[in-house]
């Protein structure tokens, strides 16, 4: 009888084991899952954080409609604080959580170090702001898409505005030596070599995070430059700005859409001023763009910031594409995504073969009276 009773005992727990085993597996299959990566803590947040807020807007507008193939969407939000060091476990964790697509990466570097691996598990990344070209455009990084044009497109316009607009002949290229900011440099210099009308009269590396520029600051008034063009982001950028100007240097200062934010403003104060910078055409008068824009407003108070509209369009595209597919399959959505056009606020987008969204781009803006205003 106690043989009984303990094989009886036994076979019970084996049971209740495999009960919840199976009604994990059970609520697993029952959601859709979407992984939000990104900055959300350090200097780079402001980044990051508007696409959570996207991501977040999106779900509870789809879910409220039912979902996406009949289940809810769940959120999976980590933050990589823009480090490729980090983010190569951020990515891993979401693996291991089981996510379906992912909302990510927002800076580039931590990008590239995180897609081997949603590569190697076949999940698909869409980033509202990775620009470095070669994430698209070597082949490396088939499960790759992106809702923002890249580098090349953005650093085009900078010296075409330079050149063309502003008339200057003597331009020098500064990056923070990451695979965005020194990818958009190397871009600019590219186009600046090939131009009969300007020169490149200083070309030099900066070492993100310093306290003090002023050797590269005194290396710029040296070089007898007109303009700078900087790539790199809004920390570095704002203390350059502000020691150029302290030495009173009237040299134009022209960066890219990882300056165009209003935490550069913010730090800078009044040494922004006059700052030209490049960023996501303005899309405010589309219908979708005024609507996003407004539920932010009321669900957090305050107006949305950088590359939020480009993660609530890279938010609806990825959802999209899983119910165009009719699964989360891989190669059912990545086909969705390349062949299906999807409303979002930037417009009406699809993919191209390369992971670029068709539709979107580039325009330039400038700091006027404390705000970045678009310049037609």
């Amino acid at each position: 009888m106690k043989n009984l009773l303990g094989k009886l005992f036994v076979a019970s727990v084996i049971g209740m084991f495999l009960i919840a085993t199976m009604a994990g597996i059970g609520l697993a299959a029952d959601t859709i899952k979407l992984g939000v990566a990104g900055p959300h803590s350090g200097d780079l947040a402001s980044y990051g954080i508007p696409t959570v807020k996207a991501a977040e807007l999106v779900v509870k507008e789809i879910n409220a409609k039912g979902g996406v193939l009949g289940k809810q969407v769940e959120l999976l939000v980590e933050d990589d604080v823009c480090k490729p060091e980090v983010a190569t476990n951020t990515a891993t964790k979401l693996i291991s959580e089981k996510v379906d697509v992912v909302l990510g990466h927002i800076c580039s570097g931590a990008t590239k170090a995180a897609l081997g691996i949603y590569k190697d598990s076949n999940i698909i990344a869409m980033s509202p702001s990775a620009t470095n070209p070669a994430l698209t455009q070597s082949g490396d990084y088939p499960n790759f898409y992106r809702t923002i044009a890249s580098d090349d497109a953005q650093a085009k316009l900078e010296v075409d505005f330079a050149i063309n607009v502003l008339k200057v002949k003597k331009i020098a290229v500064l990056h923070d030596k990451g695979d965005y900011g020194k990818g958009l440099a190397e871009f600019a210099k590219g186009f600046i070599e090939k131009s009969p009308k300007a020169e490149v009269v200083l070309y030099e590396g900066i070492t993100p995070g310093a306290v003090d520029y002023s050797a590269v600051v005194q290396k710029i008034k040296r070089s007898k430059a007109e303009a700078v063009i900087f790539g790199g982001y809004h920390p570095e950028a704002s203390k350059i700005v502000s020691q150029m100007r302290k030495k009173r240097m009237k040299t134009y200062f022209i960066s890219d859409d990882g300056v165009k934010d209003e935490t550069f403003i913010k730090v800078a104060q009044k040494y922004a001023e006059g700052v030209y910078a490049t960023g996501p055409k303005d899309v405010s008068k589309n219908p979708m763009a005024i609507a996003a824009t407004e539920a932010h407003k009321k669900a957090y108070g305050q107006d949305p910031g950088a590359f939020f509209l480009n993660a609530y369009a890279a938010a609806l595209a990825l959802l999209n594409g899983v119910e165009q597919a009719g699964s989360t399959d891989y190669n059912a959505v990545e086909k969705a995504l390349r062949t299906q056009f999807v409303d979002t606020p930037l417009g009406k987008i699809r993919f191209d073969e390369k992971g670029d969204a068709v539709g979107v781009g580039f325009s330039m803006y400038q700091v006027q009276n404390g705000e970045y205003v678009e310049l037609q």
